[in-house]
């Protein structure tokens, strides 16, 4: 079970990235400014992941060393919960996947309004579509959600009818990020954009890069879920001779 304490600590770490990271942008001063984040914040992430791990990680370090049924118990169903909801997830996936793609639209549309409201989400954002070499969700044009970068008239900012510096064609020659390479580039003719910004979606880019790695992720699925089985049997296993021993005094 040094797995599950390794675990353990690791949950912690990311907790205290995610605290960390909220007192930086002066979250835990001001807890009533969760609520009015626009947008994802990726620091949920840690929070959540870390939380998870912690919890798992102790009730089974603890648990094994001190041979305590309960948390091993806690342990074995808290991880057999974690499987169910991914296998529901999977399948869910699988059979609702239209629905799935009109709910990641919609996410990835809710966080390009809120594109500077939250640093992480920016980063978030940028790496995303430099990743994936897209603009938007299904297009350039979703940018003009953004009130920094819409087409309007009553729009005074220097970015209008433009795309962050994520959506640019990338140079290999260039050695430094051109931040202003998205200035007015969807002012041009379509075919001129195509030249200086990535014009496909983020979610048909998504899809197309599911389809040319789909072994690769499934494979990573199919590991994770053998080594919660392998950790659900162990738990098991050691309760029954805890107990055994314990009915043999």
């Amino acid at each position: 079970y040094d797995l599950s304490c390794c675990s353990s600590f690791l949950g912690i770490a990311f907790l205290g990235i995610g605290l960390w990271a909220w007192n930086e942008k002066g979250v835990l001063s001001n807890i009533s400014s969760i609520t009015d984040l626009g947008g994802f914040d990726p620091v949920w992430l840690f929070l959540v992941v870390g939380g998870v791990m912690f919890i798992l990680g102790f009730a089974g370090c603890i648990g094994a060393l001190r041979e305590n049924t309960f948390l091993l118990k806690f342990f074995s169903v808290f991880l057999g919960i974690i499987f169910f909801l991914e296998l529901t997830a999977g399948v869910l996936a699988f059979v609702f996947k239209d629905w799935i793609k009109d709910q990641l639209y919609f996410f990835i549309n809710n966080n390009i309004r809120a594109y500077r409201d939250d640093i992480d989400l920016q980063n978030l954002i940028d790496f995303t579509q430099e990743y994936w070499q897209c603009c938007g969700a299904f297009g350039a044009d979703d940018w003009n959600l953004n009130i920094y970068f819409n087409c309007t008239d009553s729009n005074a900012s220097r970015e209008r009818c433009g795309v962050p510096f994520s959506c640019c064609t990338k140079d290999p020659a260039e050695d430094v990020i051109n931040t202003q390479c998205g200035y007015d580039a969807r002012q041009k003719p379509e075919v001129d954009q195509q030249i200086v910004i990535y014009t496909k979606g983020c979610v048909p880019q998504f899809e197309k890069w599911l389809q040319d790695n789909l072994t690769i992720v499934a494979g990573i699925f199919i590991g994770i879920a053998l080594l919660q089985i392998f950790g659900i049997c162990l738990a098991q296993n050691l309760v029954s001779d805890i107990e055994a021993v314990r009915a043999s005094w």
